[in-house]
């Protein structure tokens, strides 16, 4: 199972740099889970950046794969994390949602860097 963080999906959708570094995992689609608030966090960019038609071309891109809502395993698993990570909510609330899924998180966030089930590119 795969979890591509916000910064990935971005870089993907961007063709960035390092859109190259997420793309099997993001066309595996039978194994892609996709936290709500990275569909969140992608179209609200993508929004103000490209406008909304880009935008909800990018939603229902991310849409082929398996959207997770935030609920309450996820939540107290990552305010468990949160505790020994110490990084913004958002980010714990992803890493919680690969840990439990079994999956690997996807990216290029530096925060990320080191932390065993994660996937980690430099950002170029």
């Amino acid at each position: 199972m795969n979890v591509i963080d916000s910064s990935g999906w971005l870089e993907y959708f961007t063709d960035g740099p390092n859109a190259d570094y997420f793309k099997s995992a993001i066309k595996d689609e039978e194994h892609l889970i996709i936290p709500t608030i990275c569909l969140y966090e992608v179209f609200r960019i993508t929004l103000s950046r490209a406008g909304e038609d880009e935008a909800l071309r990018v939603a229902s891109f991310m849409s082929f794969g398996r959207i997770v809502d935030l609920d309450r395993e996820i939540a107290l698993a990552a305010a468990h994390l949160s505790i020994r990570q110490q990084q913004a909510m958002a980010d714990i609330l992803i890493l919680a949602t690969a840990r439990l899924y079994d999956a690997t998180l996807w990216t290029q966030d530096e925060h990320f860097r080191d932390i065993p089930g994660v996937k980690f590119i430099a950002k170029k």
